[in-house]
């Protein structure tokens, strides 16, 4: 891999990474829905913003129906259910059951839209989820209801982001296709669009709660500045320029990357701890990813689309 692609790469990891670390410190204080609506609200916005910094005008060619509607599978659903997990969940956690991303992507292909599965991708899928199982059971966090809800809502997450790895293809790249930043600008106006009526319900159950979400503190703002412009807008651009540059596959590799990042992000500016139970989950999910990936004589059945933070 050249080296710019390489440093882009390793940019795309750390900021994904870090989008764990963000949530875990603004959902605690914000709740996950409001979380989640500013963060798709301002990834819309920073796109936007680059689209017309660019002088790009988006055509969506009759597709945009599809796009928004791929927008609440893509991003609106999965980030409410990572945001949900971190009001309890290490962001570590969170990050290494992110990876299990192709994984879902194998079983959704395989069971909603005939995809192609062979012996390596069963055994991926396996090892995968005894992965899940080793970080669950040895993990450093107790086993309580709240915290195995939280782990089962990013496993949700994880399957919305398969699913719409398929859906992008039978809607957009089936249909011609669409220029990428233009699906990405779509996907989070749809995303946007599906959480102004959960947010103004919320508002009009609960008014106080917009008096709190006003007195939260600053680093729970800028956590949700970066987490909207940096860790979804920019990320977004950095994942199109790898694929153009050095394909999907190799762009795929980043999910090896976001355990690490998410871990060490934790570790460093939360105090959570890393255990050898990070490492053996891990390892064994980094194995299952080897063999969903690796390259065989069919196109691999996880589409690059389904990867997003």
């Amino acid at each position: 891999m050249p080296l710019p692609s390489f440093l882009r790469l390793m940019l795309l990891a750390a900021l994904w990474g870090g989008s764990f670390l963000l949530m875990r410190v603004a959902a605690p204080v914000l709740g996950a829905l409001p979380t989640t609506f500013a963060r798709v609200l301002l990834g819309a916005t920073g796109l936007g913003l680059l689209l017309v910094v660019l002088r790009l005008r988006p055509r969506f060619e009759g597709k945009l129906g599809a796009t928004l509607a791929l927008g609440v599978v893509n991003s609106g659903i999965p980030f409410l259910m990572f945001a949900m997990a971190a009001r309890s969940l290490p962001a570590g956690y969170s990050a290494i059951l992110n990876a299990t991303t192709p994984l879902m992507g194998v079983l959704v292909g395989a069971l909603a839209f005939g995809e192609r599965i062979t012996a390596a991708r069963v055994g991926g899928v396996v090892l995968g989820m005894v992965g899940v199982g080793v970080l669950a059971q040895a993990g450093p966090v107790a086993l309580t209801p709240e915290v195995l809800a939280s782990m089962a809502a990013c496993l949700v997450a994880t399957a919305c982001y398969g699913l719409a790895g398929f859906l992008t293809r039978r809607w957009i790249t089936n249909r011609g296709g669409l220029d990428s930043r233009t699906v990405a600008l779509g996907s989070q106006m749809g995303a946007v669009l599906v959480l102004v009526p959960c947010v103004a319900w919320e508002l009009w159950r609960q008014p106080a709660v917009a008096t709190a979400w006003l007195a939260a503190p600053a680093p729970v703002w800028g956590a949700l500045l970066a987490l909207g412009l940096l860790c979804t807008a920019l990320a977004y651009v950095l994942y199109f320029r790898l694929i153009a540059d050095v394909g999907p596959l190799k762009a795929l590799t980043v999910t090896f990357l976001i355990p690490l990042f998410g871990v060490a992000w934790g570790w460093l500016f939360l105090d959570e701890v890393a255990t050898g139970a990070h490492v053996a989950g891990g390892v064994l999910i980094g194995l299952a990813l080897w063999l969903v990936l690796r390259p065989v004589a069919a196109p691999a059945t996880a589409p690059s689309a389904a990867l997003r933070r």
